[in-house]
């Protein structure tokens, strides 16, 4: 037979909350600083392959 469970309290709720939204922070943080770094050139250990030349392949 189903057995409801036991309700979380708010401050249960609220600290998983903070840890996700924390996470969340971090990994925009990571993206953003890596946009960064492509952009001016100054990446390193990050591939990102760049076309020098642009393909026309017109048949």
């Amino acid at each position: 037979m189903a057995v409801p469970k036991k309700k979380k309290s708010r401050s249960k709720r609220n600290h998983r909350q903070a840890t996700w939204k924390g996470k969340a922070a971090i990994a925009a943080q990571k993206a953003l600083s890596i946009g960064k770094s492509v952009l001016t050139g100054r990446a390193q250990g990050f591939v990102y392959p760049m076309n020098d030349a642009p393909e026309d392949e017109t048949d």
